[in-house]
C-alpha cells in the first residue's frame, strides 16, 4: 500500500484534471497534499519555482499545470501554447530533480500523434509522421515534456512516469465559449439555445470527425494508478525512450454522435447544423488502450453518464462559469 503520509504536490489542482487527482488522492486518505495558486506560485518563473522545492519536502509531483483550449484556442495563441508549457514543464521537473523528487507524473495530450497515425493510435507510433497543424505547438510542448522525463530517468535514475489522455471532460472543464474543447463548447451551446428557445445550433465542422473521450474522474484514477504502480510492472510495459502510457476508453465517436448524445442529456429537441467551412481537426484520434489494461487499469464512466454527471455539475455552477 502506498504511503499515505508522503508529500504530494498537484500542480495544476485549479483545473479540471489537477482538481479531479486532488479528489482521488483525498479519497484514496492522503493528507499530506500540497497546492498553490497562480497568486502565490507562478510556474513560469524558474527562481519561484526552485524556492518552492526548496522550501517544501515533497515526495510526489503531478504535473497537471499547462495551457489548454480548443482549435480556436491553439490556432489563435500558437506563440503561448508552445511557450507557456515548455516553460512550466521544464521548471517543475527540473525543480523536482534537484528539490530530489523520485516520483513525478507528467499529463501530455493524444495530440502528440501524427495527424495520420494508424488507429486505434499506439505509443509506439509517436515521433513517427507529421503532426496535426492546428495543434502542432502545443503537442511539440507534450513531446517535450515526456522525453524530458525519460530523459532523467536515464540520467539520474528518477522515476518521472508520462500519462497521455484522451479527450477529458468533467467537472471544472473549461466552457468559455471561444477557448473551450469541443465537448464542453457544445454543451454550453446547446444548454444556451435550449434556454433562449432557438431552433438550430451550429456545429464546427463536418460532423464526422471522430474522437473519443473519457471522463476525468477516470483519468485522475488512471494517473494515481500508474504514479503507484510497481516499478517492475512498469518496466516491463514501458521501455527507457518510450515510456509514456495511453489513457482513455478505447471506444471512440463521430462528434455528430456526440452532439446528438449532448442534445439528449440536455433535452435539446432543436437542429443540428454541421458548418463545413469551419475545421474537422484530426479525422479520428483513437487510444491503444492495450498497454494499460494489461497493467490491470480500466474506466468505470460511461459516455452518457459522464455527459449527464458533467451536466449536472455545470448546472449547479454556471454563476462561476467564465465567459
Amino acid at each position: 500500500m502506498e504511503d499515505r503520509g508522503q508529500t504530494i504536490f498537484v500542480a495544476g489542482h485549479r483545473g479540471m484534471v489537477g482538481s479531479a487527482i486532488v479528489r482521488c488522492l483525498q479519497a484514496q486518505g492522503h493528507a499530506r497534499i500540497l497546492t498553490a495558486d497562480r497568486q502565490s506560485l507562478d510556474l513560469t518563473d524558474q527562481a519561484a519555482v526552485r524556492r518552492f522545492f526548496a522550501e517544501n519536502r515533497i515526495d510526489q509531483v503531478y504535473l497537471a499545470a499547462a495551457k489548454v483550449g480548443g482549435i480556436h484556442a491553439n490556432n489563435t495563441y500558437p506563440a503561448e501554447f508552445i511557450h507557456d508549457n515548455l516553460v512550466i514543464q521544464a521548471n517543475i521537473i527540473h525543480a523536482a530533480h534537484l528539490g530530489d523528487v523520485d516520483r513525478l507524473l507528467f499529463l501530455g495530450s493524444s495530440c502528440i500523434y501524427p495527424r495520420h497515425a494508424d488507429q486505434p493510435m499506439r505509443e509506439d507510433a509517436l515521433l513517427t509522421g507529421v503532426l496535426e497543424p492546428t495543434n502542432e505547438p502545443y503537442a511539440i510542448a507534450k513531446i517535450a515534456g515526456i522525453k524530458m522525463c525519460e530523459s532523467y530517468n536515464r540520467q539520474y535514475g528518477r522515476r518521472y512516469r508520462s500519462v497521455m489522455p484522451t479527450n477529458l471532460y468533467g467537472p471544472n472543464d473549461n466552457f468559455h465559449p471561444d477557448n473551450a474543447h469541443v465537448l464542453p463548447a457544445l454543451m454550453r451551446r446547446l444548454h444556451e439555445a435550449r434556454e433562449a428557445g432557438r431552433d438550430s445550433v451550429t456545429v464546427w465542422g463536418t460532423g464526422r470527425a471522430m474522437r473519443e473521450f473519457l471522463h476525468v474522474d477516470d483519468m485522475a484514477r488512471s494517473s494515481v494508478f500508474v504514479m503507484d504502480m510497481d516499478d517492475a510492472l512498469y518496466a516491463a510495459n514501458t521501455r527507457p525512450t518510450l515510456s509514456h502510457i495511453n489513457v482513455g476508453t478505447g471506444v471512440d465517436c463521430t462528434i455528430r454522435e456526440l452532439a446528438e448524445a449532448l442534445a439528449r442529456v440536455i433535452g435539446y429537441d432543436g437542429r443540428l447544423e454541421f458548418d463545413a467551412s469551419k475545421p474537422d481537426g484530426t479525422p479520428r484520434k483513437l487510444m491503444d488502450v492495450s498497454r494499460l489494461s494489461a497493467m490491470g487499469w480500466r474506466p468505470e464512466i460511461g459516455l452518457e453518464e459522464g455527459l449527464r454527471q458533467t451536466y449536472g455539475w455545470f448546472l449547479e455552477n454556471q454563476a462561476h462559469i467564465r465567459g
